[in-house]
Order: C-alpha cells, then structure tokens, then sequence
C-alpha cells in the first residue's frame, strides 16, 4: 500500500528500508513520455504494479493531468536509466550502528569480503528481502551524507554492510541506495552494471517489497 508522506525516514531501529516515489518528477517526466512513447512505440505503464511505483498512484496522477496511460513510454515515465528523464523512485534504508573492523578481518556470511586495511563499517537497513539483491556486494556504492561508499560482503535477507572508512556516521544516518544522480545519489545504472538484471526489474521489485511512500 502507497502512504503519502513527507520524504524523511522513519525513526531509527526498524529494519525496512523505505522506497520514495516522487510525485514532481512523474508530473514533470509524463510530457517527456507522451513524446517518446509517440516516436518509439509503448509499455504498459500500469503492469506490475507500475512498474513498482504503485499503479493506482499512478494512475491518479495521470487522470489528473488529463493523460492517458496507454500512449506513455515508461522509461521516461518512471526516469529510468537512458531515458534522460528525473529518476521517480529512490530507495533509502538508515545506519543501524557502526564498528570497527581490523586488517583482514571479514563481514557477513562467508567473509567474501575482508579488509585490506583498519576501517570501519556500518550496518545497514536493507537486504534481498527489500530487493537489494546479493549481487550488489562488494559491487555497488550507497551515499551517506553526500559521499559515497561501498556495499561489502554478502547481502543478508534484511541487512547489508557497508565501509564508511573513516567517516563518522551516526545511528539513524539516511543511506541512499539508488535515486536522483543530480542529487549526487548512486544511479540506478550502478544496479544494473553490477546485477545484469534491466532496470524495471529491479524498481517493480524494490516498490513492491520495501516499504512505499509517495512524496512531493
């Protein structure tokens, strides 16, 4: 179910990671969608829940542009990767805790990643049962305070860890795992480098699985 909420996390110690739909870049993108679903052909925008950002909200937004669904391309709909088009979906979790880890010490389960120097980690919200698939260890970066660091060792089913190095990063500290890249998120393309699945695959996912919430 799609809540509509201010775009802030809930409080810390909860262990679903919340993904925001934005109702400015659906607006914003749906002109850019009509003109390149009239030049290249179709999707069905509203299949698998739309694509995960929640079909019944987007329908809702649709009426009330005067828009019909059936026209609209749905990469540039959704801003998906290579349509040039504001990212609608991005998916946030928070810091659950941080810990040293020492030279050649490892995380998560089968240690497939161990430290080649002392730093430190930080639990994460946000696991496979989320749709941050296991693939994305020790491949893909999520954004803590407007810099970037890496996702190591296995994904667990509701927790993932991630090197923070030397910053410091309080309990309840936003991770961004994918969003807006002109907000200087990690792209949705650093997913799909790293998983080999497309890009709708992996919003209808995450939008059905984390917990959706519909911003401004």
């Amino acid at each position: 179910m799609t809540s509509t909420l201010p775009a802030r996390l809930p409080a810390a110690g909860g262990v679903a990671p919340v993904a925001f739909v934005s109702e400015s870049a659906l607006r914003r993108n749906a002109p850019l969608a009509l003109a390149a679903g009239t030049a290249t052909g179709t999707d069905d925008v509203l299949a698998a829940d739309a694509w995960g950002h929640g079909a019944e909200w987007v329908a809702s937004v649709l009426s009330d542009l005067g828009m019909d669904a059936a026209p609209l391309d749905a990469a540039a709909l959704f801003g998906l990767p290579g349509s040039h088009a504001q990212p609608v979906m991005s998916l946030r979790g928070r810091a659950l805790g941080t810990k040293p880890l020492l030279r050649g010490e490892g995380v998560s389960y089968g240690y497939t990643h161990r430290a080649p120097h002392d730093t430190t980690v930080a639990l994460v919200t946000g696991g496979y049962a989320q749709g941050v698939v296991r693939s994305l260890g020790n491949a893909a970066t999520v954004a803590i305070d407007g810099h970037r660091h890496r996702i190591v060792g296995r994904v667990a089913m509701d927790v993932c860890v991630v090197d923070v190095e030397h910053a410091a990063v309080p309990r309840g500290a936003e991770v961004v795992f994918f969003g807006d890249p002109a907000e200087g998120h990690p792209s949705l393309e650093e997913w799909t480098d790293a998983t080999g699945l497309g890009a709708a695959e992996i919003v209808a996912v995450v939008g059905v699985r984390a917990d959706r919430r519909v911003t401004a």
